[in-house]
């Protein structure tokens, strides 16, 4: 069960103006449930996305890439789970351009107005003939208010699925955001199998939508670790249909923008945090903060050094206080010159290291009480600059291991 998270109802999830989902069973994998997702979009939507860094990144990633480096116009998204369709060559990169060709001729649009992604086991290739079997059928199931039916439809080890809205007033106009992600394992995005599509219906040109979303994409997905592996197929899509009464946004500075950046920040980080509430296994929820440092980079890389740890997470899982663990994560972070005698740590509101040494005032039993708690803060202070960077994490049980081992069968 996830960490303190609960699936959001359907009459929670605000419909976005220009925005229909469909879902329909294609039989991927040996389950009944639905495992495609078809989203059509309104004329002028237009799109940016974040993808994997990961060298095998998968067929689908190549198509989005080359598709959207056009100009950005998206009439549709076709999502698959169960399979990845990753690792399986100029077949695979095929396959998905029969998806989109396809899915286009459904809409009425050109093939590269429609965005592909999958997820699921890798290098088997993309049973295609199901999936075009099933786009019908999902296309004729779109409806405003099917994102809690879409998010359903794209778990894999999910075991809840995952999405939120926000509605802000802006110049006196109500303007909506709605999100939906997966993800639960091989989760580290580097821009986790993750998969996030976030919509509005603000007015957004193409040059500030792609500006924003490696923003948001910066401070929500790739402040995630759950086993830190990046995945091959890890994709976050922004769109904005352009619906609402609203002079179109087209300048970064524009005055309304901070009002909208921060709802779109807002769905974002809560559906980055119910990835990993929702971990593979997950007991335990930590936020893990680094202060102190010369810039961002080696913040976040000694907070990564510490979520990723092995012996860290199995710590956490056993809620047992050997707490000289995240000291060792903390000097393998390979900040060359940091000076151990600077570093404090906290554990919650538990001191547990100051000028380098254990200190005076920690007991055991303190820490012990903070490491049985579901959620946990950690904090480092570096003690060597202004920089500060958080990032979110899971514990490492039993259970993932079990996940993981049996994945395939």
């Amino acid at each position: 069960m996830p960490v303190n998270y609960s699936a959001p109802t359907p009459g929670s999830l605000s419909p976005v103006a220009g925005v229909t989902l469909g879902t329909a069973a294609a039989a991927i994998k040996k389950w009944t449930r639905d495992d495609v997702v078809f989203i059509v979009m309104s004329e002028g939507t237009r799109a940016a996305g974040v993808f994997t860094q990961n060298r095998f990144c998968a067929a689908p990633v190549i198509v989005c890439r080359e598709h959207l480096a056009r100009d950005g116009a998206t009439r549709a998204l076709i999502i698959n789970a169960g399979n990845a369709n990753a690792g399986t060559g100029d077949t695979g990169i095929a396959a998905a351009r029969r998806v989109c060709s396809a899915a286009a001729q459904l809409v009425g649009c050109a093939a590269h107005e429609v965005l592909t992604f999958s997820t699921g086991v890798i290098m088997e290739p993309l049973p295609v003939d199901k999936m075009l079997s099933a786009l019908p059928r999902a296309h004729l199931a779109c409806v405003p208010t099917g994102w809690d039916s879409a998010a359903r439809a794209i778990m894999t080890t999910d075991t809840v699925p995952k999405a939120a809205s926000r509605r802000v007033d802006v110049d006196g106009t109500k303007v909506t955001v709605t999100g939906m992600a997966k993800g639960a394992g091989m989760c580290a995005p580097n821009m986790a199998t993750m998969l996030a599509f976030v919509a509005t219906d603000a007015p957004l040109a193409g040059s500030v939508l792609r500006a924003l979303v490696g923003e948001i994409g910066e401070a929500s997905f790739n402040r995630v670790t759950i086993d830190g592996d990046t995945s091959t197929n890890d994709s976050f899509v922004l769109a904005a249909s352009g619906q609402a009464a609203l002079r179109p946004v087209t300048e970064p500075r524009d005055s309304r923008l901070p009002v909208l950046r921060a709802a779109l920040v807002d769905v974002a980080q809560d559906l980055a945090q119910a990835i990993v509430r929702d971990g593979e296994g997950a007991t335990k929820f930590i936020a893990i903060t680094v202060e102190g440092g010369r810039d961002a980079h080696e913040c976040d890389a000694v907070a990564r050094a510490i979520a990723d740890s092995p012996l860290v997470k199995t710590a956490f899982f056993a809620s047992d206080a050997n707490l000289g663990r995240i000291v060792c994560a903390v000097g393998n972070a390979r900040i060359v010159d940091l000076d151990p005698a600077r570093v404090s740590l906290w554990l919650d509101d538990v001191g547990v290291v100051a000028a380098g040494a254990r200190a005076a005032s920690y007991r055991e039993e303190d820490g012990a009480r903070v490491m049985a708690k579901m959620e946990i803060g950690v904090r480092v202070s570096l003690g060597r600059g202004s920089a500060r960077s958080t990032l979110w994490t899971c514990d490492l049980s039993h259970g993932y291991v079990s996940i993981n081992a049996n994945y395939r069968t």
